[in-house]
Parts: structure tokens; sequence; C-alpha cells
């Protein structure tokens, strides 16, 4: 994959666009890094439901899940799926409405300065070998551009809304990625 630095787009990604984005604040520039873990409905994969999500199409009545979240205005920049497939909704210098109320390091607001990438999967369930290694890659090509994003600065979703949010949970292995992005063999 490679990175048009003008665009935001990835070259070698699917592209949904999602209307849920707006610009960073004047002088914000990308600093983070957040994983998540989706499924929908919870636990369940495939079925186009999240490119649904983003692009405010989820029909509520093909599930009561769907129900609880209609009307929900999210993003996310990537979504990295259980084959490894990446889709991308909203470039990536943009700003991505996926992580909600939330702080690193004291400084809140944290779409304003981040890149939310989710993988489909859900907090208790092994995510795949091939989203390790295409996640390490796409931190690496991010890192490439955004050099301010340093290992402490790939963070889950859990640990900038603890106690509201526990995605990517407790089955995702963050010492593998931290050596996938590092290039070390897993």
């Amino acid at each position: 994959m490679v990175l048009d630095g003008a665009t935001g787009w990835l070259e070698g990604a699917a592209r949904v666009e999602s209307p849920n984005w707006d610009l960073r604040p004047a002088g914000c520039d990308v600093e983070l890094v957040v994983v998540h873990g989706i499924s929908l409905p919870p636990g369940r994969y495939g079925g186009g439901y999240v490119d649904a999500l983003f692009t405010n199409t989820l029909d509520p009545r093909q599930d009561r899940f769907f129900q609880e979240i209609e009307g929900l205005r999210v993003s996310a920049h990537l979504l990295i799926d259980r084959h490894g497939g990446v889709t991308q909704y909203v470039p990536l210098h943009g700003r991505a409405w996926h992580a909600g109320p939330s702080c690193f390091r004291g400084r809140s607001a944290c779409n304003d300065f981040s890149i939310g990438i989710e993988l489909e999967g859900s907090d208790d369930d092994p995510y795949e070998d091939i989203q390790y290694t295409r996640l390490a890659a796409v931190i690496r090509l991010i890192r490439c551009h955004w050099p301010a994003i340093g290992g402490d600065e790939v963070v889950g979703h859990c640990d900038i809304a603890p106690g509201r949010k526990t995605d990517p949970g407790p089955a995702f292995d963050w010492p593998r990625l931290y050596r996938l992005v590092a290039g070390e063999d897993p």
C-alpha cells in the first residue's frame, strides 16, 4: 500500500467514503493511532454492516442491536477485516469520528489528533494473523508521514476511554503488534 500524501487516501485499499468526518482543528497534526475492535452485530463478522454503519445506511430492521445504535454517526479511517482486507472511509489527514469522549496524556478530544483503525473482531475472540500483519504495515506507513507517532502513541480505544470502552480487548496481542511494527518476526 502507498499513501497519497496530498489526498490522504491509501492506494491499494478499498474506498468507501463516509460522510462522518470533518477537518482537524487548525494547527493540529496526527500524533496518535487508536486501535479499535468492531463486529456487527456483536460477535458476528462479514455482511458489510460496518460499511453501512460508517455510511449511515445501516438498516435497523436487520438486527435488534442495529435498533440500539440507530442514528449513531461514527466512522474510522480504516477497517482491517478478518481476511486482511483494508477499507478506508476517511482521508487520513481528516478527522474521523471514532474515539468519542477521550483523553490521551491529559489531552482530550483524541479525534482531533489521531487516526482510528478498526479491526474486525471482538474483545474475547483472537484476532487473525493477517490482521496483525496488515495493521503493522499500515502503522509503519503512517509513521513515515507522521514521525511523531512512536511506540507509545499506538493505543487501544480502551486506553483513551477507560471505563467506557474495552476494545480491542484482552484477546488483542499488543506485544505481537509491537514486534511486527518493529520488523521483528512474531
